[in-house]
């Protein structure tokens, strides 16, 4: 429980840091979310309207920056993050919670496959070390981490979708298909993310492969492997119990630190594809200069980061002990 609550509190404070990190860097940035509006309307924004797009926005030029600092905290905890100057006057939560489902079931849903077949066949190539599943699989599999996520996603175009016509080139559904929970509807989507799923994975992969054989092969030399051994149980349960069980507490991290950064999306990948997650709308924030939406997702972002270290922490310490105790 003690450590469960030491984690809470360092989850409390990173927290409050990332906000205060969110509201000064827009404030030493050239420009702000009025500039922004006002260029829109070539400067012709005065009086009454400029004190109106002002509150709507959020930003009140006249206030201390302590009050307007507080008057954030405030609008933070009750979920108020402005209206998205792209889209006026579209709020931003309005704006961005569109896409995060998007993004969760490409990114997310590729993140988790990418991790358990990685570590899956890492597992296995450190079994059968020196083998044949050894010498093929690690090598093939990292070869595909030093390419860029936007140089596999435009050869997957090139060859699946232009040369041979199989797949979309973009978007994340047809236009003409009505959204909704229909079988018509998710093969659409599905058959959308086929190719930039591929993009993340191939990309992706090889990381797990080689840390998940690399910690396993140190695993398998430890004492309790030998003893494990000695005492006649079988290489499955050695494998799996022993073995794999304490070679996975790295990969794990890894991971979680992975799922947190799934909010933000493959960015690139998304904006080659033209889908609609938040990284493609990340993209679209920062060239339309849309300082609340870019605030949101930063903040969307860290908080994602924290909970996936928070969990991840609680689930090493289940699996093991030592960080527990360890002082």
């Amino acid at each position: 429980m003690r450590f469960v609550l030491r984690r809470l509190g360092f989850f409390v404070l990173t927290l409050w840091a990332a906000l205060t990190i969110n509201f000064v860097i827009p404030h030493l940035l050239p420009g702000s979310p009025v500039i922004s509006m006002m260029a829109r309307y070539h400067g012709k924004l005065h009086g009454a309207a400029l004190k109106a797009v002002e509150a709507e926005l959020g930003v009140d030029t006249h206030a201390s920056l302590l009050s307007q600092y507080a008057g954030y905290l405030k609008n933070s905890a009750t979920l108020n993050f402005g209206t998205s100057v792209q889209y006026f006057p579209t709020s931003v939560t309005k704006m961005v919670g569109p896409a995060i489902p998007w993004t969760l079931g490409l990114v997310g849903v590729t993140t988790v496959l990418a991790f358990v077949l990685g570590t899956a066949i890492g597992a296995i190539a450190a079994w059968r070390r020196g083998g044949k599943a050894d010498s093929i699989l690690p090598p093939l599999f990292v070869i595909g981490t030093g390419l860029p996520y936007f140089w596999v996603a435009i050869m997957l175009i090139m060859l699946f979708a232009v040369i041979n016509p199989w797949f979309p080139t973009a978007f994340g559904s047809d236009a003409d298909i009505t959204t909704g929970w229909n079988a018509e509807f998710i093969g659409n989507v599905i058959h959308h993310a086929v190719l930039p799923a591929a993009a993340i994975l191939i990309s992706s992969i090889g990381t797990w492969v080689l840390t998940m054989r690399n910690t396993m092969v140190t695993t398998l030399a430890e004492d309790y492997i030998r003893m494990a051994r000695a005492k006649g149980l079988s290489s499955r349960r050695i494998m799996i119990d022993y073995a794999a069980r304490n070679s996975i507490l790295p990969n794990l991290t890894g991971f979680a630190m992975s799922m947190g950064f799934v909010v933000s999306g493959a960015v690139l990948v998304e904006y080659v594809f033209a889908y609609p997650g938040i990284g493609y709308m990340l993209v679209q924030a920062v060239e339309n200069e849309d300082f609340p939406v870019m605030q949101f997702l930063f903040l969307l972002i860290t908080v994602a980061v924290l909970l996936a270290v928070l969990v991840a922490d609680i689930v090493t310490a289940l699996l093991d002990p030592r960080t527990r105790s360890a002082r």
